[in-house]
C-alpha cells in the first residue's frame, strides 16, 4: 500500500463477525471476539505536527481541584477562570475549534463557565471571536445544553450533523473503515470542520464511564466526536470500542490539531455513562485535568472512576462477569453492578500503542495542585 492508505491490523481475525446473543452469557468464562483489521485513509496532504498528540508534554497531567469550584451542582465561574489562566497560549494566529461533550445534558456535560472561560482565555491572548468554532457532533445535544444561548456571542457554534443519517458534514475521502458485525455501512467519515475548518483543536470532554469503551475521556470524546457511524462498534454485548477509538484519534490531521485537552471534572459520572440522569451516580468532584497527553489524562481518569467506584462497592470497569451482563437499560441506568456491554477500558493502553501517548502509571508525571 502506499502512504495514502494503509491498514492497522489489530490481531489475527475475520472482517465480517457473526456474534451469538446472549445465551454465551451463561458460559462459566467469556471468550470475547478479536477486533477485525481497521483500514485507514488520511488526508493526503496533511502534515504530522509536534504539536498533536501526545503533545509537547507527554506523559504529563495536571490535577486542579477546588471544593469551591462547584457548590450545590453549580459551577463557579471565577473559580475556574483562575483554574485555567495558565492554559491558553500559542493559539492566535490560529481557528481554534473547541470540541465539547454535550452528551448527557442537562445532568452532565462540558460545563459551559468552562468553554467560557476557555474563551475568554483565548480572546485574551488575541484570538477574535470569529476565529474560535464550538462542536460536535450532534446539533440536538448542543441544543439540550443549550450552548448557544450561554457562550460569548460571535463565537460560532456548530452541529456536524442534524440527524443521525446526514453526512453532508463529513469528508468522504477521509475514513477509517472495518466490519465490525457484518453491518452495511463500515466506514467512519471525518468531520469536515476538523479534516479543513480549524487549525487546532482544544478538547474538552467530561469524566464519565461508559457502558462499552469503559471510560469517556479524552480520546473517546476526540475520535468518536470527529467521525460518524461509531456505534457500530458495539453491540451489546460486545465492545470493538477498543482499538476504534485510538485507530481513529491517530488518523491525520486529527492527530496533530489536537494540541491541549481540559478534562471536565466539575461532576464525575462513575455508573450509567454516558447518558445517566440519575443523581446518585454523578460526583461533585470539583476538578480539572489539563494537558496535551489524552492517554495520560484518560489513564489518571480512569483510576479515579474505578476508584469512586470501589467506594461505592460497584465492581471494576474491567470486569468481565457474564452475570453481570443485562439486556435491559432501565435496570442497567439504576443498578451500578449491571452493564450492558463487557466494557473495553483498554482502549486507552491500545492508544498509546499507537504513539498518541503515555499509558503507564509509572511514567505519568501527575502533579495535583488544590485550593488552599
Amino acid at each position: 500500500m502506499d502512504r495514502r492508505t494503509f491498514v492497522k491490523a489489530t490481531c489475527v481475525g475475520s472482517a465480517s463477525l457473526f456474534l451469538k446473543d446472549f445465551d454465551l452469557l451463561a458460559q462459566a468464562e467469556v471468550t470475547l471476539p478479536q477486533p477485525p483489521p481497521i483500514e485507514v485513509h488520511g488526508l493526503p496532504q496533511a502534515k504530522p505536527s509536534p504539536l498533536g498528540m501526545p503533545g509537547l508534554f507527554p506523559g504529563r497531567v495536571v490535577e486542579i481541584s477546588d471544593p469551591g469550584s462547584i457548590v450545590r451542582n453549580r459551577v463557579s465561574q471565577p473559580v475556574v477562570c483562575r483554574m485555567l489562566e495558565d492554559g491558553m497560549k500559542d493559539l492566535t494566529a490560529d481557528t481554534v475549534g473547541i470540541k465539547i461533550n454535550p452528551s448527557g445534558a442537562p445532568a452532565c456535560c462540558s460545563s459551559p463557565e468552562i468553554v467560557r472561560e476557555i474563551i475568554s482565555g483565548m480572546q485574551s491572548v488575541g484570538v477574535p471571536a470569529r476565529n474560535i468554532v464550538i462542536y460536535d457532533r450532534y446539533s440536538y445535544e448542543i441544543d439540550i445544553g443549550s450552548y448557544q444561548a450561554l457562550l460569548t456571542p460571535g463565537v460560532r457554534v456548530v452541529g456536524i450533523q442534524d440527524g443521525f443519517v446526514d453526512t453532508s458534514g463529513y469528508d468522504p475521502n477521509v475514513y477509517c473503515d472495518a466490519n465490525f458485525f457484518g453491518e452495511w455501512e463500515t466506514r467512519s467519515y471525518m468531520a469536515s470542520i476538523v479534516a479543513h475548518g480549524v487549525t487546532k483543536i482544544i478538547n474538552v470532554p467530561t469524566m464519565k464511564d461508559h457502558s462499552a469503551s469503559g471510560v469517556t475521556g479524552c480520546l473517546k470524546n476526540l475520535g468518536y466526536g470527529t467521525f460518524n457511524n461509531v456505534a457500530r462498534s458495539h453491540r451489546a454485548p460486545y465492545s470493538f470500542t477498543n482499538p476504534l477509538i485510538g485507530v481513529m484519534c491517530s488518523v491525520e490531521p486529527l492527530r496533530s490539531k489536537a494540541v491541549l485537552h481540559i478534562m471536565d471534572g466539575m461532576r464525575q459520572v462513575w455508573h450509567g455513562g454516558p447518558l445517566t440522569q440519575v443523581q446518585d451516580f454523578i460526583y461533585q468532584a470539583g476538578m480539572l485535568l489539563v494537558g496535551t497527553d489524552p492517554v495520560a489524562m484518560d489513564t489518571i481518569e480512569l483510576q479515579l472512576i474505578e476508584k469512586k467506584r470501589r467506594e461505592q462497592g460497584a465492581p471494576s470497569v474491567w470486569e468481565h462477569d457474564p452475570k453481570s451482563i443485562t439486556p435491559d437499560g432501565h435496570e442497567f441506568y439504576h443498578d451500578a453492578t449491571k452493564n450492558l456491554f463487557f466494557r473495553q477500558p483498554g482502549h486507552i493502553a491500545a492508544a498509546g500503542k499507537l504513539g498518541l501517548g503515555i499509558a503507564d502509571l509509572k511514567q505519568i508525571d501527575h502533579r495535583q495542585i488544590h485550593a488552599a
